[in-house]
């Protein structure tokens, strides 16, 4: 029945602007962000796969970060790529179902496996001894495996929440690709249980990863603050620089972006946010991991050289 009253067959996106010379070059400027985020993100899963000093559990989890990264940006930057070059910026209804299920499902995986690896960083300084035991390939694989699941089966969730609503009227988003703030705007349908869903569960995942994240560090620092020598120190901090970076930067755009009712001033300034962690973050973490940590820096320069000894 709710079918016979859905007209919308498909969604105009806006983008980020109507101005053809503009177009053209955010489309050579986003186009280079996205060939350094897939070779950036590429690079850093060959090399710990090609690295046997990198088979440990922390470089373990930054090849699947990585990976979110990867399919991250690749879920929303073609698509924009598009829009900026064709004249037709559209996109069909179940593409946009699609694009909204995806974004969401890599979005908890991604701040899971940021907790993960805060819990695996918790691990490795404060019960340096048990760290072989206690992390093992098994364990490793388990906590690997939640974020994925649970991140596929929230997607699903608040997926459904939006198959669920009515779209009879207007068919334009206010954005770049399928995102649930702007296009439950376009609901003819009551909006209240998907709007409450999504505050629900983006405040509550984001607010409860932090909270694992901010556990474990405050144990790490004090377990590093017990560390009598400054080289001892230092090489602890240097450990968690990386990692710190990536998430204060992830959850700073995330809580901007979603801890907030839809709204036209809000739907433009998270246009504007969502570029940042679409496109940005995804490049930058492999830079963040590669440049702040010696183990990758070695291996890629060993990498280098070998490739160069013997082409």
């Amino acid at each position: 029945m709710r079918r016979n009253f859905t007209s919308v067959t498909e969604f105009i996106l806006v983008g980020l602007t109507d101005r053809r010379e503009l177009q053209i070059l955010l489309f050579l400027l986003f186009l280079t962000i996205y060939v350094a985020t897939v070779a950036g993100n590429l690079g850093m899963i060959v090399l710990i796969q090609a690295n046997a000093r990198l088979h440990t559990p922390m470089y373990f989890f930054l090849s699947h970060l990585s990976f979110v990264d990867l399919c991250f940006s690749s879920n929303v930057t073609p698509k924009m790529l598009e829009i900026f070059l064709s004249q037709k910026k559209t996109i069909s209804y179940p593409a946009c179902l699609v694009q909204c299920y995806l974004f969401i499902a890599l979005v908890h995986v991604e701040i899971y496996i940021l907790a993960v690896m805060a819990f695996d960083r918790y691990m490795a300084i404060c019960n340096p001894l048990l760290y072989g035991i206690k992390m093992s390939k098994r364990v490793c694989t388990s906590l690997i495996t939640v974020p994925y699941v649970y991140g596929a089966l929230t997607g699903l969730m608040e997926t459904m929440w939006t198959y669920g609503l009515v779209f009879c009227g207007s068919n334009e988003i206010n954005h770049f690709y399928c995102a649930d703030p702007p296009l439950i705007k376009l609901a003819c349908s009551d909006t209240t249980n998907k709007e409450t869903s999504m505050f629900v569960v983006a405040g509550c995942n984001l607010s409860f990863s932090l909270l694992i994240i901010l556990v474990s560090y405050l144990y790490i620092f004090a377990a590093i603050l017990r560390i009598h020598s400054t080289e001892g120190r230092r090489k602890a901090f240097s450990t968690c620089g990386s990692h710190l970076t990536a998430v204060t930067i992830f959850y700073t755009t995330l809580f901007f972006m979603y801890l907030r009712p839809p709204s036209k001033e809000s739907v433009e300034q998270g246009k504007m946010v969502a570029v940042f962690y679409t496109t940005i973050i995804p490049m930058l973490n492999p830079m963040i991991y590669s440049l702040r940590n010696k183990d990758v820096k070695e291996a890629l320069a060993r990498e280098l050289l070998r490739n160069n000894m013997f082409p």
